[in-house]
């Protein structure tokens, strides 16, 4: 039962960083696409290439999966959805053994 709960309590962290991580991508994606933030800001420039880098391998098969969007880009989303429906599982088997 202690097991259970450990593996559950560490997904559920990894799952807060990846959702951080997420939003912060999105912001900072937004701050330069209006202009609110110049792109040659070399600070937030690193900063969202390396969120890119590390979330990259992990979009880049949702994105392979789902259709065409145009612009926007949906993989993100489905990633938190898919970690939280992971978490309920977790959960849920967590509380029946």
């Amino acid at each position: 039962m202690t097991g259970l709960t450990a593996v559950y309590q560490i997904v559920a962290l990894l799952t807060q960083a990846f959702v951080m991580l997420i939003i912060i991508q999105f912001v900072i994606g937004l701050l330069f696409a209006f202009n609110v933030i110049a792109p040659s800001n070399q600070f937030l420039a690193q900063v969202y290439e390396s969120i890119n880098r590390l979330l990259d391998p992990i979009l880049r098969p949702i994105r392979n999966i789902m259709p065409q969007t145009g612009a926007i880009d949906f993989s993100p989303l489905v990633l938190i959805l898919l970690l939280q429906i992971v978490l309920i599982v977790l959960d849920n088997l967590r509380r029946v053994v």
